[in-house]
C-alpha cells in the first residue's frame, strides 16, 4: 500500500476544503476503501477522516433522515426503520456480515458505486434523494442519479454526500430480493427492489452497471445486462425475470 496521511478535520467545511485537493479521499468506514488501496486500485496520498463530523443520526419523522456517517448496523437496528422503513432493515440481514455493517457507513456504501451493493436500489425504489455538499454549496439529487457506471459517481471533486433522505412509505408495501451465487451474504448476480403503492418503483442491480429503472418485466428484455464473474449475461437474465416475480409477490404479501 502507498504510504498516506490521515487528517481529521472538525467541521465539515474543513473537511470540504480538504477534498478539494488532488490524490485526497474521504475516509468513513474504510471498508471498500482499504481494501482497493492494499490492491494498487486506489493511490491516494491523503484521507480526510469524516468521524468528527456528527454525521452519524438517524432521525424519523414523518420521512427518514440518515446520516451519510451511520452504520449500516445503526440502521438496521434503529427501532424507527424497523417500524417505518421494515423492508431497509430486511434487506440489511444479508448485507455482508455484521462485522462488515458495524464499521461500513451509509454514506460510504453508496458512493462507493458498486452496481453489486443491496442499498442503491433499494433507496431508489423507495424514491430516496440524497444532500451533497461541496464549497458552492449544497445539491440534492435522486439515490438513482448518483450513478453513472461501473464506480463512477456524478459527484465532483470536494463533494460528499451528507444525507439520505427516505419519504415514507405510508400504505406502500417493498421487498428487496437477491440472488448469489454462494452464501446468503455474498454479493449478488442480480439484485431486484420492488416498492408498490401509488406509484410501483422497480430497480434492478447487479445485472446493469448501476441502478436501473424498470418499468415492467417486458422492459427486461431492453436492459443492458452485464454478465461478470457472477454470471453471464444470459443467466442473469433468466434470474431477473425469476426475481422480479417473487420480488413483487413478496412486496404484496408485505401488504397483507
Amino acid at each position: 500500500m502507498t504510504p498516506f496521511e490521515l487528517v481529521q478535520p472538525a467541521t465539515l467545511g474543513e473537511a470540504l476544503a480538504l477534498l478539494d485537493a488532488e490524490d485526497t479521499r474521504p475516509f468513513s468506514g474504510g471498508t471498500a476503501l482499504m481494501l482497493m488501496m492494499k490492491a494498487g486500485v486506489l493511490r491516494p496520498r491523503r484521507l480526510v477522516s469524516l468521524q468528527k463530523l456528527g454525521l452519524d443520526r438517524i432521525e424519523a419523522n414523518g420521512g427518514l433522515r440518515i446520516g451519510a456517517m451511520a452504520t449500516l448496523r445503526a440502521l438496521e437496528t434503529s427501532a424507527a426503520v424497523r417500524s417505518g422503513w421494515p423492508v431497509i432493515a430486511r434487506a440489511l440481514r444479508t448485507l455482508s456480515n455484521v462485522r462488515v455493517r458495524n464499521v461500513a457507513t451509509v454514506g460510504g456504501a453508496l458512493a462507493h458505486a458498486d452496481p453489486h451493493m443491496d442499498l442503491p436500489p433499494l433507496l431508489a425504489a423507495l424514491g430516496a434523494r440524497l444532500l451533497v455538499s461541496g464549497r458552492s454549496g449544497e445539491r440534492s439529487l435522486p439515490v438513482e442519479e448518483l450513478y453513472a457506471g461501473y464506480l463512477e459517481t456524478t459527484l465532483k471533486r470536494g463533494e460528499l454526500v451528507t444525507r439520505i433522505e427516505v419519504p415514507p412509505m405510508g400504505k406502500s408495501s417493498g421487498a428487496y430480493l437477491k440472488c448469489t451465487t454462494r452464501s446468503a451474504d455474498d454479493w449478488p448476480a442480480v439484485g431486484v427492489a420492488v416498492v408498490l403503492g401509488d406509484e410501483n418503483r422497480i430497480f434492478v442491480s447487479a445485472a446493469t452497471d448501476r441502478p436501473t429503472r424498470l418499468e415492467d418485466e417486458a422492459s427486461i428484455e431492453k436492459l443492458k445486462i452485464e454478465g461478470d464473474s457472477h454470471g453471464s449475461a444470459q443467466y442473469k437474465k433468466q434470474l431477473l425475470r425469476v426475481y422480479l416475480k417473487r420480488a413483487m409477490d413478496e412486496a404484496r404479501n408485505a401488504s397483507r
